[in-house]
């Protein structure tokens, strides 16, 4: 479970303290999905590293199962928006990376695992090649097999299916989305997409203008449903969401 209270962020720029999040509170179970969207510069990648440990300077309280968010103690998840796969590497070596980053054995159970995550997303042909010799939606899977496979507390993703194509894209979240459900870790991820959001997030968190306040959580009725963009509820909450990040406001609860 994350909590987080409190939560603002600032930094300096050209001599002046600019605040990229104010007053962030929310609580995200442990098999929640939750997608972060919102206007250009809204602070959605700030709240995305703060969670991840990069950013360590900030007022307020984020706590991952009870305990102050330590990337030293807990294990993190990326997925980044160029799937963040080392070019001199093989998809094997690249899938079993933070192993070796972490120190942690590479025992059999966890290279039987590997193989059975790269046969469901197709790609066991490929263990050997490298990233160059591969497409981005190979890439994409490489990157996924790397995260799952660590068995992270948080999972984070950064508009981590944006350079795919159309086509790809529906396949690789479908691929996301059956992968998740076997493990439901929780997993936070940046989007531009309202389409994206109502497709993968179990919960939609929609951020105002600069400084980034939560406008509102989303309970979202059309998660992983097949055919979502047909249910009743889909043009609504598509309106719905689209107005509030184009207003950039909070709403009066």
């Amino acid at each position: 479970m994350i909590q987080v209270n409190h939560l603002s962020v600032s930094y300096k720029s050209k001599n002046k303290e600019v605040k990229a999040l104010e007053n962030i509170n929310f609580t995200a179970d442990s098999h929640d999905i939750c997608a972060i969207i919102g206007p250009s510069g809204c602070g959605k990648s700030t709240l995305l590293n703060v969670l991840s440990g990069i950013i360590k300077e900030y007022e307020g309280q984020v706590l991952l199962n009870g305990e102050e968010l330590n990337p030293h103690l807990h294990k993190i998840g990326f997925i980044p928006q160029n799937f963040g796969l080392l070019p001199w590497k093989t998809v094997e070596e690249n899938c079993l990376l933070s192993f070796k980053i972490k120190r942690e054995k590479v025992t059999n159970e966890t290279l039987n695992k590997m193989n059975e995550m790269m046969k469901t997303l197709n790609i066991d042909a490929l263990n050997k090649r490298y990233p160059s010799e591969l497409s981005g939606g190979q890439k994409q899977r490489v990157s996924m097999v790397r995260s799952f496979l660590m068995q992270p507390d948080l999972l984070l993703m950064d508009e981590a299916f944006s350079a795919l194509d159309a086509i790809i894209k529906e396949e690789a979240q479908q691929l996301f989305l059956d992968v998740w459900s076997e493990s439901k870790i929780n997993t936070f991820f940046v989007t531009h997409s309202i389409d994206e959001a109502l497709y993968m997030g179990k919960k939609i968190m929609v951020l105002s203008n600069n400084p980034g306040q939560i406008v509102k959580i989303i309970d979202n009725p059309l998660f992983h449903l097949t055919d979502y963009r047909n249910h009743s509820d889909y043009p609504h909450l598509y309106a719905h969401l689209k107005q509030l990040i184009k207003k950039g406001w909070i709403e009066e609860s």
